[in-house]
Parts: C-alpha cells; sequence; structure tokens
C-alpha cells in the first residue's frame, strides 16, 4: 500500500510458492483499473512489453499496438527470468511513465504502477537486475511462509486462490491518482526532510558500501514516509514513518564489494537508523 500510494513501483523478492503472484493480483483487482499481466522468460523480447507498430498492406498505414505496458496496473512476474536487455525496456516505462518505438514516445496512461516478481538471485535461470532496475523500484518487499492458520486457510479453499475472486474494487484509476496527489500533499517539516538526508548521506558514507542510496532514493524515502503517515491516518510525517519504511525503500539500493545483498542492507540501513540523532519538536 505504501508503494502504491507513494506513486513508487515495487518488486516483490522470496522463493517460489509463497504468493508473491498472488499478492500482486490481488492489490491489482483491488483498483478498478486496467490490468495486465506478463510472464518473464528468456524469450520474452522487448517489443514483447512496449508493443509493435503493425502494416496493414489493405490500407497501407503502419499502426502501433500498445503492449502489456500500457494500462495502469501492470504485473511483471519473474522479471529476473527475462534477460538484461529486455529488462532494459522497463527503465524509460518506470521513471518517465512513457515508452519510445521507432523514434516515437508515448505516454503510459495515469496512474501507472509497476508490480515485479523475482525469485532469489541464486536460482537457476534468472538474471540479476542492474543497478539502474532496481535503484527504480521504490519498495522491495518479501513474504515469507505464511502463518500457520493462513496456511490452513488456503487448505481449506478460504484463502488463496479462491479467495482472489471474492475481491471487490475499492477504487478506480481517478481515485487512486487522487490518492497519490493527496499523499504528495502530507506535511513535511524542513527538520524531517533533513533526517532523510542524513538517513541516505549515511549508506553513502558506510566503509563496507562501494555506492549508497542515490537522491532517488531519497526522493522514495520521503514518498514512501508520507504514504507511511497517510496510511495512519495523519496529514504529517513523523521519523517514525521513515524509521517504518527505511529499509524496504533503501536496503534494495545499496551495492556491496560482492554486489547487492538485500538482507545485509536491511540489515545495515537498520543499525544506521538505530544510530542516527531522531529530530525533536
Amino acid at each position: 500500500m505504501v508503494a502504491l500510494l507513494s506513486g513508487g513501483h515495487l518488486l516483490v523478492e522470496d522463493v517460489p510458492g509463497v504468493g508473491k503472484t498472488l499478492l500482486a493480483k490481488a492489490l491489482a483487482r483491488s483498483v478498478g483499473a486496467s490490468f495486465r499481466r506478463v510472464q518473464a522468460t528468456p524469450d520474452l523480447l522487448p517489443a514483447d512489453l512496449t508493443g509493435v507498430p503493425v502494416f496493414h498492406p489493405e490500407t497501407a498505414v503502419w499502426e502501433f499496438r500498445p503492449g502489456p505496458l500500457f494500462a495502469n496496473v501492470v504485473l511483471v512476474d519473474e522479471v529476473n527470468r527475462a534477460t538484461p536487455r529486455t529488462q532494459s525496456a522497463l527503465l524509460e516505462a518506470m521513471e518517465e511513465r512513457q515508452v519510445t518505438v521507432d523514434g516515437e514516445t508515448r505516454s503510459l496512461p495515469a496512474p501507472f504502477f509497476l508490480i515485479a516478481t523475482q525469485n532469489p538471485f541464486e536460482h537457476a535461470g534468472t538474471f540479476p537486475l542492474p543497478d539502474g532496475q532496481r535503484d527504480r523500484f521504490a519498495v522491495v518487499v518479501r513474504l515469507g511462509h505464511p502463518a500457520r492458520a493462513a496456511e490452513r486457510e488456503l487448505l481449506l479453499g478460504t484463502g488463496g486462490v479462491d479467495a482472489l475472486d471474492e475481491l471487490e474494487p475499492v477504487t478506480d484509476a481517478a481515485g487512486l491518482s487522487t490518492a497519490i496527489a493527496a499523499v504528495r500533499d502530507v506535511h513535511c517539516e524542513p527538520a524531517v526532510a533533513d533526517y532523510v538526508v542524513d538517513v541516505a548521506a549515511a549508506t553513502r558514507d558506510h566503509p563496507e558500501v562501494s555506492f549508497g542510496a542515490s537522491p532517488r532514493a531519497s526522493l522514495a524515502l520521503l514518498h514512501a514516509a508520507k504514504a507511511h503517515a497517510a496510511v495512519a491516518g495523519r496529514a504529517f510525517v513523523t521519523p517514525d514513518d521513515v524509521q517504518a519504511v527505511a529499509a524496504p525503500v533503501l536496503a534494495h539500493r545499496l551495492a556491496f564489494v560482492g554486489g547487492p545483498d538485500i538482507e545485509a542492507g536491511t540489515a545495515l540501513v537498520l543499525s544506521l537508523v538505530d544510530a542516527l540523532p531522531v529530530p525533536r519538536g
């Protein structure tokens, strides 16, 4: 919800079979807007995402046929099974809300929310996301295994895929756009903005980190903190909101000597948040 209301994009990383795709479908179904799903595979091409111009012999006219990215909510399932070439087709869409095909730029629908799922990097047949791709995801979460009661509901048919059909939309595309705009208007004191900068800067100065949080990450952290405050029913953001979302927003963006490591990044961000002075007032 924080990722959705912050106007960013969401990456769900975990082992197969814990409900990543189901979570994405449930979130998409709760928004009464256009939805498309893409199953990433090694033979998926960039044009399979962006769309292609099609020639009609009878009219001698090229007509652009939009790809699945032209929807309000897009699910890219197992994104790291696609090759880096195909993954790069998402960069412009995620950052600029547009795609360029054959030299012509086309805007994507508003709002545009991309949910991607991926298996851990060590699984066979996966291609690690490049740094620029990871940095475009506002929030990365891991589900873990469900609680015993939830797994029992899954077995008895009162949860899981069977329960998905019972979901009804709670808003539409226009309502979601209004909510995202309202989140951006959540008040932030300069001292809290300074705190966000301090958290991001601490990741850049840490000796174990090759490169830390970018300015884009700082902005994503503030937007996520505002969304967290809005979900809590407040019209202002506090340091507690920043602390609550710091790890899901920053951990996947940190590069260590051996490469990206979300678990190490999470531990590092949490330790930095604990050590930094918190503004009072």
